[in-house]
């Protein structure tokens, strides 16, 4: 294999030494610059490529698969979520798609829980006022917030990442509640209750679903007019999950306390009045963003590729027939 030349795209400026290793079977083709690649870049990037190491910025679709040709055997999401993939194109075409699950779980779970101490003790409106220059000083009444324990946590999806924020929140006295899709195995800890009373109980909802049709806009207008004036909305899952209008809309009339988010609709771009908002923290995609995670990430997806081009089974393949896509029967007026 080492002997036949082949092309190994890799979409982001990555890690040197875990990527390198790929040269073996031929030569790598990485960008000149740490930007997400145009869809005219990708198409010419895939061109002629046996494998990719992909990132969520990527879509991979038709346009894409046409230009790189027949030869292409692996694309290798270094990602959990892979809606950037046409996976049923890439299957049509006898292309292996893969993904890295369970190794930025614990990152993206404790950014959660970051993000959920911001938002409800205030921490960045905080650092804002006091960046300023403006005059305060302490007060009995001055930025109260609120506290964590006693409250109840509702997360919308318990596979990996919702389990551990489960977890962690446990420490903090929190008690916790889930929604997931009808085949989620069931918790021994934690109670399963509908989509429709965890959105009016919860003190704070966390989403940590894939995104599909049916989770597109899941939490929109009529979702949020239900949730309680003092809950919190936090989004570390995908961005079209939540209508970012609606949401800026119930965030401006007090319809709910506050939010915090890492995923957005049309990343890199925000919607113009979340970020007019004091009540909402706005994180830039930081939830796999520390280095172990990234390295392991990368080096997951750089596995993946190896063993395909030896002729080997994927360590993590992503199923056509099961996709994280299956349907969450979960709307404002249906349970499960």
């Amino acid at each position: 294999m080492a002997n036949e030349k082949l092309k190994i795209v890799v979409t982001h400026r990555s890690s040197g030494e875990l990527v390198e290793q790929l040269s073996a079977f031929g030569s790598i083709w990485e960008p000149q610059h740490d930007q997400p690649l145009s869809r005219a870049e990708l198409s010419t990037a895939f061109r002629g490529c046996h494998a990719a190491i992909t990132t969520v910025n990527d879509q991979v679709d038709e346009q894409v698969l046409e230009a790189a040709g027949p030869q292409l055997r692996i694309v290798a999401n270094a990602a959990v979520g892979y809606d950037n993939l046409d996976v049923p194109a890439l299957t049509a075409r006898n292309v292996i798609a893969t993904n890295t699950p369970g190794v930025l779980v614990d990152a993206t779970a404790d950014l959660t829980i970051a993000l959920i101490l911001d938002v409800t003790r205030r921490v960045s409106e905080g650092d804002r006022l006091v960046r300023s220059g403006a005059t305060w000083s302490w007060g009995m009444n001055f930025m109260l917030g609120s506290a964590l324990s006693g409250k109840q946590l509702g997360l919308v999806g318990m596979g990996l990442i919702g389990s551990a924020v489960a977890t962690r929140a446990a420490a903090f006295g929190m008690t916790v509640v889930y929604t997931s899709r009808p085949t989620t195995p069931t918790s021994d800890s934690v109670p399963r209750v509908s989509f429709s009373e965890l959105i009016q109980t919860s003190d704070i909802v966390s989403l940590h679903c894939p995104l599909t049709p049916e989770t597109r806009h899941l939490i929109n207008d009529e979702v949020l007019l239900l949730m309680r004036r003092d809950a919190y909305l936090i989004n570390t899952a995908r961005g079209p999950v939540v209508d970012e209008g609606a949401l800026a809309q119930a965030l401006k009339d007090r319809h709910i306390a506050g939010a915090a988010l890492d995923v957005y609709e049309d990343e890199p771009r925000v919607h113009a009045e979340l970020r007019s908002l004091e009540n909402v923290v706005l994180a830039p995609h930081l939830g796999s963003a520390t280095r172990e995670a990234r390295d392991a990430m990368v080096a997951l997806a750089v596995s993946n590729v190896e063993a395909v081009l030896l002729g080997n089974p994927a360590i993590t393949p992503i199923r056509s027939t099961s996709t994280p896509n299956s349907t969450y029967p979960m709307t404002a007026s249906e349970g499960h």
